[in-house]
């Protein structure tokens, strides 16, 4: 089993933008792909990623800055600290049940191809840390590893089937042809969010308001541009933050720079993707005639979309506001307003581009986001705990926005912990 946890470890360590170019390059080879392909598909996404992160990079780094000074403005004063997705992420790969996670997660999703329960091919290995992160929940609370991989591996199947259910969304709003989005902390809230859509199509008036950056775009011109939104949005992020006229102004030019880059490192991760898809679609159908698989991947491939992210952008200092007012709350909002984006995909993708929608069913989605946060606090702190996490000076208490958006794992705890306490 060490050797197991040592080579799913260093697999891990690479991260995703050298994960990937190896994984797409043997899954080309193996659906009989010339090596050139292959190894060109794989570098292309490769590159794809490694472009995506480093703009969501630019993005945090400059967000993170002005959400702390929000923070300050905003005068919250609040016991659990957001950690952040990537806290939650070491935390996970921290845990004991990782190698039997990662070799029962893969066995579960081939055999669900096998007999046609999945169509979704999950290659996103690394955010496999969103199942563990379901077990740990579990693990930690009933202080039973077995349990913890049950919770995981339910999680999976269920993750799967909304990967499927999501993927029509993908393809035709977001223009993923042949991909799916097995994320736990944003496919689980995608049923919520399409039954909260549909209620607004009943609501006069509000119904009829329809925001969406391609319309934006048609009535505005080149004012109405993705980069100029992120001018606007960023420049009053800066002002909310309390900047001064540089620093408004900076902040403006580098989320302009964001909404202006990421969809096109979006496109380049789909040059590298879509031989391979068409490799997986000729290698199915000779073999198993009318047989479809979905490519399933990290939601950093669709959070570019210009809607998505002036909706993430505007429900930043409405995160805040909600934080200070909710009663109960105890989550001090930080270090994942920079990653919204990831948690509040859906409100977007079911409204299909609707802003206006999209901040509604957004705000919905975060009044829940926070209470669960809130509530999964004392055992993220017990999970930070035993795997040695830094704790912040002053802090007692740590939890994040991201964990408390992985709403179906958040489920699973809740109906252990009523039946084992």
């Amino acid at each position: 089993m060490d050797t197991v946890t040592n080579a799913i470890q260093f697999i891990l360590n690479l991260g995703p933008t050298a994960m990937m170019p190896i994984i797409i390059t043997i899954l080309g080879l193996i659906l009989r792909q010339k090596f050139s392909q292959a190894i060109r598909s794989g570098l292309t996404v490769g590159m794809g990623f490694a472009g995506i992160f480093l703009v969501i990079g630019l993005f945090s780094q400059n967000l993170s800055p002005a959400a702390k000074a929000m923070v300050d403005n905003f005068g919250l004063h609040l016991d659990v600290l957001d950690v952040g997705w990537p806290v939650h992420a070491a935390i996970s790969f921290g845990t004991p049940i990782v190698p039997v996670v990662f070799i029962l997660g893969i066995l579960i999703n081939l055999v669900m191809l096998a007999f046609n329960w999945t169509k979704t091919m999950d290659i996103d290995l690394w955010n496999y840390w969103h199942f563990i992160f379901a077990g740990g929940l579990v693990m930690y609370l009933t202080n039973s590893p077995v349990l913890g991989i049950i919770a995981s591996c339910i999680t999976i199947v269920i993750i799967l089937k909304l990967a499927d259910y999501t993927q029509p969304y993908l393809e035709n709003f977001f223009g993923m042809p042949g991909i799916s989005l097995p994320h736990t902390e944003d496919v689980g809230w995608a049923p919520i969010c399409i039954f909260l859509n549909k209620v607004i199509d009943k609501i006069p008036v509000i119904n009829k308001i329809d925001i969406d950056a391609a319309i934006i775009e048609k009535r505005f011109g080149v004012i109405g541009e993705p980069m100029f939104i992120g001018l606007i949005l960023g420049g009053f992020i800066g002002f909310l933050a309390g900047y001064d006229a540089k620093g408004v102004i900076q902040l403006g030019i580098n989320m302009a720079a964001v909404m202006f880059l990421l969809p096109r490192m979006s496109k380049i991760l789909m040059e590298g993707l879509m031989p391979l898809s068409d490799s997986a679609r000729d290698f199915l159908s000779k073999r198993f005639p009318g047989k479809e698989v979905f490519i399933g991947l990290d939601s950093a491939v669709v959070v570019g979309h210009p809607s998505v992210m002036a909706v993430c952008l505007l429900m930043i200092p409405i995160t805040l506001l909600l934080a200070a007012i909710l009663p109960g709350n105890r989550i001090l909002p930080f270090t994942d307003l920079a990653g919204l984006c990831f948690c509040l995909l859906w409100a977007v993708g079911a409204s299909r581009g609707n802003v206006f929608r999209g901040l509604i069913i957004s705000t919905i989605l975060m009044v829940a986001i926070l209470y669960i946060a809130t509530d999964i606090a004392p055992v993220s702190t017990t999970m930070a705990k035993a795997v040695g996490f830094p704790f912040p000076e002053g802090t007692l208490a740590v939890s994040s926005l991201d964990g408390g958006s992985h709403f179906v794992p958040y489920i699973i705890y809740k109906i252990v912990e009523f039946f084992f306490h």
